[in-house]
């Protein structure tokens, strides 16, 4: 079990070895993903476990649990049992808990597939609507499952484009515009219905 302070892992400097910046990310990604849900319920997020059992990528999703704070979150892979506790993540800036009540539209369930969800995970301009959107994702028979209102994919769809705009790197700005694709075809989709 991996019990962690995610105030170790704010701010770390240029000089970071590797293996600890991607423990860095994977964290900061769980507590989005338990802070974008509701607190008290567990749930199996579209976060792959980056484990690789002999040697092959583990095929487990990250289930996620979250009380109410200042308890740590809690973790686990839905295959091969990973799992930890993260404390000190609430008020981080990866702390996606809605600050005020909103109103909601007609929610619907886009599946996508798991390397577009990818690429979602990693957009940088996201407001926290948006994040908390993304990290809200499933898991899906087909992929990972998008719960959202009309109003939210449409501004997803837009910070998408926003950064494909300006995304110097060749190989980044193709998978940006694979996933607007197929948010655009989505949102087409659920218009015809």
């Amino acid at each position: 079990m991996l019990v962690a302070d995610l105030n170790h892992f704010l701010d770390l400097p240029e000089s970071t070895p590797g293996p600890a910046r991607r423990l860095a990310e994977r964290l900061s990604s769980i507590v989005q993903a338990a802070t974008a849900g509701d607190a008290g319920t567990s749930w199996i997020s579209a976060l792959p476990c980056p484990r690789r059992p002999d040697h092959r990528p583990c095929a487990g999703r990250t289930i996620v649990y979250r009380p109410e704070p200042p308890a740590p979150i809690q973790w686990q892979c839905s295959v091969c049992g990973d799992d930890g506790l993260i404390s000190s993540w609430e008020g981080t800036p990866y702390d996606l808990r809605r600050r005020q009540l909103t109103l909601a539209g007609a929610v619907e369930e886009i599946v996508i597939p798991d390397d577009v969800a990818a690429t979602l995970r990693s957009l940088r301009l996201l407001d926290a609507d948006c994040a908390r959107l993304v990290f809200r994702m499933r898991v899906s028979s087909d992929g990972a499952a998008l719960l959202t209102t009309e109003a939210d994919l449409d501004e997803l769809i837009g910070f998408l484009a926003a950064e494909a705009d300006h995304e110097p790197d060749r190989r980044r700005r193709r998978r940006l515009d694979t996933a607007f694709d197929a948010l655009t075809a989505a949102a087409r989709t659920s218009d015809n219905r």
